[in-house]
């Protein structure tokens, strides 16, 4: 998929296909259908944006190395270790690598600061909103990939320049530095290379828009933490705002 002047409607559908791919991956564990199904295609065949990275390259290999560590039929005790994990990772933080935005950003490291209600302002412009944000909140890792996919399945022609741009304000300034704490903590190769999957494409799909879109990347700056600026009570769920797998 080579970058041109503007996305057209079948870049959008593969990028957006992506993206809800990755969401869905880190939305809950694993069943055994699922890990059949993503065995039997090489990880670096998932995606429709080629990525160049070395990053993406060991995150591929460690995919594959640990979806055959689950074996072939499924060993349920195998997944189970695995579900530990994702848990560990996405739910108990037992790496100290939060998957909240808001813990990267504030500076005292806290959870539901300025950068959730800040995303919450960009779900509700596009009419979504968390589906229980006391469980999930809106600066999860996994909400703003299925943001980033809504973003190019929607019509709106200014769409893709809006996911440029909160790339660029939200998940672009940590899912790196989560990524790379997780993938050194993980005790799955899976999880640990799906991470490094996930900000391997965040970053290449930003210097994929910045030719396509003649949107360049800016300059990089010192992170300043945020504060809170609301307290009110989140918008009303609308169907589609969370992943539906």
């Amino acid at each position: 998929m080579s970058a041109g002047p503007g996305l057209d409607a079948t870049v959008r559908e593969i990028l957006s296909t992506d993206l809800g791919l990755l969401a869905a991956l880190v939305d809950r564990e694993l069943d055994g259908e699922r890990v059949a199904g993503l065995a039997a295609v090489p990880a670096s065949g998932w995606l429709g944006l080629e990525l160049a990275s070395e990053a993406a390259a060991d995150g591929f290999r460690l995919i594959d190395a640990g979806l055959a560590e689950l074996g072939d039929p499924v060993d349920p005790v195998a997944l189970d270790r695995l579900a530990v994990d994702y848990a560990d990772i996405f739910l108990n933080y037992a790496f100290q690598a939060s998957p909240n935005e808001s813990v990267w950003l504030d500076k005292e490291n806290l959870e539901r600061q300025g950068p959730m209600f800040e995303i919450r302002k960009w779900y509700a412009h596009y009419g979504l909103a968390a589906e229980d944000w006391s469980r999930r909140t809106e600066d999860f890792v996994g909400l703003q990939l299925a943001f980033l996919a809504h973003l190019f399945a929607a019509e709106a022609p200014h769409a893709p320049a809006d996911a440029a741009r909160f790339l660029d304000e939200h998940p672009l300034r940590w899912v790196g530095d989560f990524a790379l704490r997780v993938s050194g903590r993980s005790r799955s190769p899976f999880y640990g290379g799906l991470v490094l999957v996930i900000a391997a494409y965040l970053d290449e799909l930003r210097d994929y828009l910045a030719e396509a879109l003649d949107l360049p990347r800016p300059e990089p700056v010192v992170e300043e933490a945020q504060e809170e600026t609301e307290t009110d009570e989140p918008a009303t769920y609308f169907p589609g705002a969370g992943p539906s797998w």
